[in-house]
């Protein structure tokens, strides 16, 4: 891999990650685009995303600070602020579906599905969810209260990321809508649950390269991951102020017209 391959890549990711358009659908498009191929790319795809994961640990610092002084207060049998509690409760069970259904269906989504017109389909099935999603939201406006049963619910949608082309933000957004919370508290707990998601898949992909740090070509991950880490600081402060105020009909849109470009692409070109 080229280091302005690296850098283009780094660029995607970090401006796509937490955007509800899928950041791993947009890595495979690119990487076929550029005819980039090889082993270690599944090594890349993870590591760029701990770029990622970087950023929205730093933007969220302090409430991470909240959660972990609450784990400790609540394990010493201390009084904690209940919101606090529920959020932190939210998070660990929403957690769950995707580590296990992901170590189940995880090598057959990295063997079958990494392909554009599975990023295509998956591109139009989300744009679909979302438009419910925001009919929803206009039809029942009342806004609900985070609990441990939407953050677990909001867990189940987070699966379908497993999909490349569905954003693993953006089907947590709109599951946290349909369940009635603001696009703002949604947006935030999907911030927040991508967080054991992405670190999980870091430790395990580091694991399985520490005996082999050679098959990894080191460079390339650094100016991708930099890059991702700096692109999605700003990506993260700029949606959220994005949706305290509009919608999801322009992300809704984008993921139509691509979609289709891709599917003329693939099947006429």
């Amino acid at each position: 891999m080229e280091w302005w391959q690296a850098l283009v890549l780094g660029v995607v990711q970090g401006i796509t990650e937490f955007l509800p358009i899928s950041s791993s659908g947009h890595l495979v498009l690119v990487q076929d685009f550029l005819d980039i191929t090889g082993e270690y790319l599944l090594a890349f795809n993870i590591f760029v995303h701990l770029g990622t994961l970087a950023a929205v640990v730093l933007y969220f610092w302090s409430d991470l600070l909240t959660l972990s002084q609450t784990l400790f207060r609540k394990l010493g049998r201390l009084p904690v602020n209940d919101k606090d509690w529920v959020l932190l409760v939210s998070l660990a069970i929403g957690t769950v579906p995707a580590v296990i259904i992901g170590f189940f269906l995880g090598p057959i989504v990295e063997s079958f599905l990494m392909v554009p017109v599975v990023v295509a389909l998956a591109l139009i099935a989300g744009a679909g969810l979302f438009m419910y999603a925001e009919w929803r939201q206009f039809k029942y406006p009342a806004p609900q209260v985070l609990s441990t049963r939407s953050g677990f619910l909001i867990g189940c949608f987070q699966v379908l990321a497993l999909i490349p082309g569905m954003s693993r933000s953006g089907a947590t957004l709109a599951g946290g809508m349909l369940l009635g919370l603001t696009r703002y508290e949604a947006a935030r707990f999907s911030f927040l649950l991508a967080i054991p998601i992405i670190a999980g898949a870091g430790l395990s992909i580091t694991i399985e390269y520490i005996s082999d740090p050679t098959a990894i070509p080191w460079m390339a991950v650094t100016i991708g991951t930099t890059t991702a880490f700096f692109l999605a600081l700003g990506v993260i402060h700029l949606f959220l102020s994005f949706i305290r105020r509009y919608t999801l009909w322009p992300f809704i849109w984008y993921r139509v017209a691509l979609a289709v470009l891709i599917l003329y692409k693939e099947l006429f070109v």
